[in-house]
């Protein structure tokens, strides 16, 4: 381990002296430097990789702020290329949402195997809401009104897009061959996600009628229904709708990601302080209390229990006609996972039980901590505000690079003709629609957006952890003697370490986990991809070795966070790097482990808890906030509660984690300068409190370890 640290972290008057960082700036009398060290600064490379990580991550987003249109991700496109919805259309599309195909053949034509029509380039167009057949004659939709078509935007939708009266007889004859510029409405539709899916179920009043006027046959086959119902349903679809989401309930993510678990982690750290004793059972019980809760959500949600299931159809509907989406499947998935995390949870809440008592010892002296260095408790907000700041930037970012790919004209081989009114005549030279188009460069944009996202959180929540460490450290070594320094100086003085010294440390710690969880991201996408492509029923080696590599990754993920965080304690208290740091760090652990083992991991097992406690009340709160009128009617339909809870779940773990370190880092620096302690004077440690010590016992560990039969 390179030699012993109490020069560094012991209180050693001479050890030291006129080191340049000491606790409050104080001088060099005893107990004067409680970490006293000659620190310079570390990792400096990978402080430079991470700033420039930042510079290439503003760039990235302008690109997505300059290119990118979140309306394109809940509304779809018209056959002239404008999104529905938008005022820069041309027409001003404002307040028509609803995405319409006008000619019935062409739809059913798009669904035939081996056709060359596509359902993108048949001819459609943005109206207020899908229109339904007239129950004693005939309804048209007709399309933009321009050219010779004197009327305004406002007198067509007045007309319900309807000017067929004033359509000269060459109009009119094209109209009855299907190629407008006005189109029967023969099949009902319903508004799914802005678009009109047709029901395969023709209205013989209109039909008839249609048929009187001379007009061409309309084919009635349910590929219509299945066509539409097809491309709302389609993968990129699904994904821009959940993206979508975000953007819609920013309200809800607001307080049930942000604001909810702030409180409720400040006053879990406030109950940890003066109902310690207690507050493990109530963590076990609360903890199952709120997964039940949650799974009975998913479950109304789904529709297996009560009557308000998610529904697809935005808007009043028949009631006799059944829709469904590739929304509620993924809904059903969650219930299923939710009911086997119940039971799980339920299960190892009663396996713990009996070893609960085991971690109120080293949960105690935390708690002493806190009480000392009352800066602890009120310290994670400043991490707290500028991941809130980064996030909120991330989330703007990330709505305009999903939305940013170009608006192009489709390649196709298509056959057909419509009436432009500007030209006054059948134009058979201008059938393609109009397609997003995304090109590999904005996948990649994409990716390391994502990536950033992930370094960006790991890197602020080390740093918190690392201020928190050096305080603690500070603490457990003064034994009373610089106590009025203790409730502020350290916070403070530890922060400044952090800065002035360790950064490029910290930052090739959360580098090294992001790295691994997106090593282990990006085989499990190549091994769904794979999957997919091999039709044939995959080989027992292949499950085998698939399953093996992420158990191995997993494990050494696990593994990682572990040495990491007692990596950033031993960087806090020595001011080495994150590799030194870490190799001190691991020695100190495996020299103790009998020792610490087994309160150590009790004490993680219920701070897991009480994080998971935050962020299902989170999740729940959620739930409640999405089942209101809002967020299930109009413009502000969610697609799904799926993604909009689980972002408010995610957010409330990391805020929880972020308070939730002041316990967590606590233990562990206590426990490692116990260690060191404990290697000083030949196993004796001096400065402990006498709660850890009687905790922390070896000998009699030992003795129970090595009793033979």
């Amino acid at each position: 381990m390179g030699g012993p640290l109490g020069a560094i972290i012991g209180r050693h008057p001479a050890a030291a002296g006129g080191g340049e960082d000491e606790l409050g700036g104080g001088g060099g009398g005893a107990g004067g430097g409680i970490i006293r060290h000659n620190r310079k600064c570390r990792d400096l490379v990978f402080l430079v990789l991470f700033a420039s990580f930042w510079v290439a991550m503003i760039v990235n987003s302008s690109f997505g702020f300059n290119q990118g249109n979140p309306l394109r991700l809940t509304y779809e496109l018209d056959y002239k290329g404008n999104v529905c919805g938008s005022r820069h259309g041309d027409p001003d599309l404002h307040e028509l949402d609803v995405r319409y195909w006008m000619n019935p053949n062409q739809v059913y034509q798009s669904g035939v195997k081996d056709n060359k029509i596509n359902l993108a380039d048949a001819k459609a167009i943005c109206l207020m809401e899908c229109p339904i057949p007239a129950a004693d004659g005939l309804n048209f939709v007709c399309d933009y009104p321009e050219g010779d078509i004197r009327l305004s935007v406002d007198d067509w939708i007045n007309r319900d897009y309807d000017y067929f009266e004033f359509l000269t007889p060459d109009m009119r004859n094209s109209s009855l061959q299907l190629q407008g510029p006005c189109y029967p409405v023969i099949f009902p539709s319903v508004n799914v996600y802005w678009s009109c899916q047709f029901i395969a179920r023709a209205s013989n009043v209109s039909l008839k009628h249609w048929q009187q006027m001379g007009g061409i046959n309309i084919d009635e086959n349910i590929l219509i229904d299945k066509t539409i119902h097809k491309a709302i349903n389609s993968k990129s679809a699904v994904l821009k709708r959940y993206v979508a989401d975000i953007g819609k309930s920013w309200p809800v993510l607001i307080v049930c990601g942000g604001l909810l678990p702030l409180f409720l982690s400040v006053i879990w750290l406030l109950l940890i302080r003066y109902f310690v004793a207690a507050m493990p059972w109530i963590t076990v019980v609360l903890f199952n209390a709120l997964v039940i809760s949650v799974t009975m959500f998913f479950y109304i949600k789904a529709g297996w229990l009560g009557n308000d299931p998610l529904t697809v159809v935005i808007g009043e509907s028949d009631p006799y006609v059944h829709i469904t989406g590739r929304e509620i499947s993924h809904l059903h998935a969650a219930t299923v996972v939710m009911t086997v995390v119940m039971i799980i949870a339920f299960l190892c809440s009663i396996a713990i039980i009996r070893r609960i008592l085991t971690a109120t010892p080293v949960l105690k002296v935390a708690a002493k901590v806190i009480g000392e260095v009352q800066a602890l408790i009120i310290f994670p907000v400043v991490p707290y505000f500028v991941l809130a700041i980064f996030f909120m930037f991330w989330f703007s970012a990330t709505l305009h690079l999903f939305s940013s790919g170009q608006v192009l004209r489709n390649d196709c081989n298509t056959d057909c003709c419509s009436y432009d009114l500007k030209l006054g005549k059948v134009n058979c030279d201008n059938c393609c629609g109009y397609s997003m188009h995304y090109t590999p460069h904005i996948g990649i944009a994409i990716l390391f957006h994502l990536f950033g996202c992930y370094w960006a959180t790991q890197f602020f929540i080390a740093c918190s952890s690392t201020v928190i460490a050096g305080s603690v450290a500070s603490y457990y070594w003064a034994r009373g003697e610089i106590s009025h320094e203790i409730p502020f100086i350290t916070v403070v003085s530890s922060l400044k370490r952090l800065l002035r010294y360790s950064l490029g440390s910290v930052a090739i710690g959360s580098l090294v986990v992001s790295a691994v969880e997106w090593v282990r991201f990006i085989l499990e996408c190549l091994r769904r991809k794979l999957k997919l492509v091999d039709s044939a029923r995959e080989s027992c080696f292949g499950k085998m070795t698939s399953s093996s590599s992420q158990c191995c990754l997993g494990c050494i993920d696990w593994t990682l966070k572990s040495v990491n965080r007692n990596a950033y304690i031993m960087i806090a208290i020595t001011g080495k790097g994150f590799f030194k740091a870490s190799v001190v760090a691991t020695g100190l652990i495996m020299n103790n482990i009998l020792r610490i083992g087994k309160v150590n991991v009790i004490g993680d097992v219920i701070l897991f808890l009480g994080k998971l406690c935050v962020s299902l009340f989170c999740a729940l709160f959620a739930f409640l906030m999405l089942d209101t009128h809002k967020y299930k009617s109009a413009h502000n339909k969610i697609s799904s509660p799926l993604i909009p809870v689980v972002v408010s779940w995610a957010l409330g773990f990391i805020v929880a984690k972020l308070f939730f370190q002041v316990v967590e880092m606590s233990i562990d620096t206590i426990i490692l300068s116990f260690c060191q302690d404990a290697e000083e004077h030949q196993g004796n440690a001096q400065y402990a409190p006498p709660l850890l010590i009687e905790t922390l016992d070896e000998q009699s560990e030992l003795q129970r370890l090595t009793q033979g039969p």
